[in-house]
C-alpha cells in the first residue's frame, strides 16, 4: 500500500473514531438533560396566606430558577403530618409554640428553617394613644383562652408593665406575674368579646382576627404590637432529615422580600408585621 492509501485509511479511521466519541457522549449527555429535577413542596394553609406565598413562588422561578409547588391545606394539623409522611420538603403556616407542641405530641422531627411574618396582637385602647399614659391601676383585658393569654402576658412584659417568672413561658398564666410596678388588673375576656371591652377598660390585648374585624389594624391603631422578635413568628419549616437541601434556604430568601411583604400588608389589611 503507498504512503497516499496509508493517509488515506488513517484519517478515514480518525474521523470514525471522532464520530463514535461524539455519539457517546451525546448520548451520555441526553438522559442527564432530560432529567429534570422535581419542584420544591410546600405546604401551606388555603386562602390570602396561599396567596401571598404566590408572590414567593414567582421570585424563587424569576430569580434563582428554583420551581416551588404549593400545596394547600384547610385544616392545621395536616400540613405537618404531610411533611412528616415525606409528601412535602417544607411547609409555611405555623408558630414555634404551635410546632413544639406538635413535636411533643406527635413525635414529628422537625427543623425551623427560616422566619416568615408576625400576624401580631396587639393593645388598643380609646383612652390613650402611648403606652407611657397608661396610670396605675388601669384595667387591662386580655383573652381568657390559655394560648392567647400567655401570648397577651408575653406582649405587656416586652412593654415593661409587668414581669413573669420566666420571660419566655408561652405557656405563662396571671400566677406566673411576679412584678406588676403599675399595678394593673387584669380582666380576661372571652377573645371574641375584646373588641367590646374598649369603652369599659383602658387597654385591652386583641387577638389580629377580632381586631381586624372590629376595623383595628395593629399598624394603625395599636398602641403595643408584638415585633418581630415574637415568639408566635410564622416559620418555613423542614423535616431534620433535609434541613440541609439548598434550595430551602433559596426559597426562605425567595420569601423574606419587599414584595412578599408589600403583598402581605394588602391582603391582610396592614395586620403583619416582618419577622426577618
Amino acid at each position: 500500500m503507498n504512503f497516499k492509501k496509508l493517509l488515506s485509511v488513517a484519517l478515514v479511521s480518525a474521523l470514525a473514531l471522532t464520530a463514535c466519541k461524539d455519539e457517546k457522549a451525546q448520548a451520555a449527555a441526553e438522559p442527564a438533560k432530560a432529567e429534570k429535577q422535581a419542584p420544591l413542596k410546600v405546604g401551606v394553609m388555603t386562602g390570602p396566606e396561599a396567596q401571598m406565598t404566590e408572590v414567593a413562588v414567582k421570585i424563587a422561578k424569576e430569580k434563582y430558577n428554583l420551581d416551588v409547588q404549593l400545596v394547600q391545606f384547610t385544616e392545621y394539623t395536616q400540613p405537618n403530618a404531610a411533611l412528616h409522611a415525606k409528601d412535602l420538603d417544607a411547609n409555611a403556616f405555623q408558630t414555634v409554640p404551635y410546632m413544639e407542641q406538635e413535636v411533643k405530641d406527635r413525635g414529628y422531627k422537625l427543623a425551623i428553617i427560616g422566619n416568615t411574618l408576625v400576624w401580631p396582637i396587639a393593645a388598643y385602647s380609646k383612652k390613650i394613644k402611648d403606652i407611657s399614659e397608661l396610670q396605675d391601676g388601669a384595667t387591662v383585658a386580655i383573652p381568657n383562652n390559655a394560648s392567647n393569654t400567655a401570648r397577651a402576658l408575653l406582649l405587656l412584659q416586652a412593654h415593661g408593665l409587668l414581669k413573669l417568672k420566666d420571660p419566655n413561658n408561652v405557656f405563662a398564666t396571671e400566677n406566673d406575674i411576679i412584678e406588676n410596678p403599675k399595678n394593673i388588673k387584669i380582666k380576661q375576656v372571652d377573645t371574641a368579646l375584646l373588641t367590646r371591652t374598649l369603652d369599659d377598660v383602658d387597654l385591652a390585648v386583641i387577638n389580629n382576627t377580632y381586631a381586624g374585624q372590629a376595623g383595628l389594624s395593629p399598624d394603625k391603631d395599636g398602641i403595643i404590637v408584638e415585633s418581630k422578635d415574637s415568639p408566635y413568628v410564622n416559620l418555613v419549616v423542614s423535616r431534620e432529615d433535609n434541613k440541609d437541601d439548598p434550595r430551602l434556604q433559596t426559597f426562605v430568601k425567595s420569601f423574606q422580600t419587599e414584595e412578599v411583604f408589600q403583598e402581605a400588608l394588602k391582603l391582610f389589611n396592614g395586620g403583619v408585621v416582618k419577622g426577618w
